[in-house]
């Protein structure tokens, strides 16, 4: 069945606990209101006041203690750090979740929760993210006041997610990961029944970083490139060399490419120009090779304009590393929806070309992210993430709470 655990191996599971933290009726009402409320009032990185203030609230109401980042938007917040059977030393397992929408139109017309926000839309689904680590604090609160909970939790409800090199450094920096010994996190995947997740071990997405590679000659006339720099035949040679050269100088595994997308050079067809710019991507799918990447693009970049006698310069911008899963923090997320909705609600997932900052948290601390299911079962439409049609079956709430309360609690027992 699959690469994490096969179907003969399920009796082999140990036997969980019962666990306690189920969504009670009235709960998940809330949850999709508030999800909806989200949803109608979509804000772009590091502008997410209204919902920071939304969280917020929520979370004083149930008597909790959030913490809004130096940044003005997006907070963490503590549960159970008072618990009698926590000794103040072990580190805490944190929730995590991705606040910020993306800048682009709403074009769902069939639901009251459309987006209300000219070209704002929550088209990959930070909504739903964020309100499932909202109910697991939630439940989990009422359980650390049962007396239940003996391990604390830290929800992260994190600004900027859609921004590079994203809002996780700063969150980071601001000291969200003090006191954390692993981090878990969802993310939207319509290819995927609600109800149930996608998980593997290992990279689960690809490194994106962009580059912007500047050229300069002399110039002169078309009809003597022989006395100047052919900065033309230069500036072609960089984008059909480049990324042949470095797709022979790694592991072809990596799958380390340079792709561009956008080359300028020259105003007349008689002049040999003085300036050429070339820019695109480079996406990885290997944590080390994305490491490497910098210094090889370097080397060959400049190698190629050495030949042709032009100078260059390249602005190299980081993105975010590949999301890679580490294997203790996957079992214990296999073993969380095992125990509420038994092995068949887990399937295997690829690794995406897409990036996400959550890799950010993984530089410091294992963890993983598993891919939460958002299609309506039944449905054969092909739907994506960053479309402004995009939307989910609801029931994906309840399951990402159960997957969160599930994972904090078996976390106590592995401790």
């Amino acid at each position: 069945m699959s690469q994490l655990i096969c179907e003969s191996e399920e009796a082999a599971l140990p036997v969980a606990p019962q666990l306690p933290g189920t969504l009670h009726e009235s709960l998940r009402r809330e949850l999709i209101a508030f999800r909806r409320d989200l949803h109608m009032h979509p804000e772009l990185g590091n502008q997410e006041f209204r919902t920071t203030a939304a969280i917020k609230a929520r979370l004083e109401q149930a008597g909790l203690t959030p913490r809004v980042l130096p940044s003005g938007t997006g907070l963490i917040c503590d549960i159970g750090t008072g618990a009698a059977g926590w000794d103040g030393v072990r580190p805490m397992l944190a929730l995590r979740a991705d606040i910020d929408a993306l800048p682009i139109p709403d074009t769902k017309t069939d639901v009251p929760y459309r987006s209300t926000v000219p070209d704002r839309a929550h088209a990959c689904g930070h909504d739903v993210h964020t309100t499932v680590v909202l109910g697991a604090g939630l439940v989990l609160a009422e359980l650390d006041r049962q007396g239940v909970l003996m391990h604390p939790v830290r929800l992260i409800f994190q600004p900027a997610e859609e921004m590079m090199p994203g809002g996780a450094l700063g969150v980071i920096e601001a000291g969200g990961l003090d006191g954390i010994g692993r981090i878990i996190a969802v993310h939207c995947d319509p290819k995927v029944d609600a109800g149930r997740i996608g998980l593997r071990t290992g990279p689960i997405t690809s490194a994106c970083d962009r580059i912007e590679i500047t050229l300069d000659g002399p110039g002169g006339h078309t009809a003597r490139p022989h006395l100047t720099t052919d900065l033309v035949t230069a500036v072609s040679r960089v984008a059909t060399d480049v990324p042949a050269l470095i797709a022979r100088r790694v592991d072809a595994r990596a799958g380390l490419a340079v792709t561009w997308g956008r080359i300028e050079s020259g105003h007349a067809c008689n002049v040999i120009p003085q300036r050429a710019v070339l820019a695109g991507t480079v996406r990885c799918l290997d944590l080390q090779a994305w490491h490497e990447a910098p210094d090889l693009v370097h080397a060959a970049v400049d190698e190629v304009a050495t030949l042709h006698g032009a100078k260059s310069v390249i602005n190299y911008v980081r993105g975010v590393p590949p999301v890679v899963n580490e294997h203790d923090v996957t079992e214990l997320l296999v073993a969380a929806m095992t125990a509420r909705r038994g092995l068949h609600s887990i399937e295997d997932t690829e690794q995406s070309l897409g990036g996400e900052d959550f890799s950010w948290y993984l530089e410091q601390v294992p963890g993983a992210m598993a891919r939460l299911g958002v299609r309506t079962p039944g449905d054969t439409a092909r739907r994506d993430l960053h479309r402004g049609d995009f939307d989910v079956d609801e029931a994906a709430i309840e399951a990402g709470v159960e997957l969160f309360t599930a994972a904090a609690l078996l976390d106590e027992h592995r401790s």
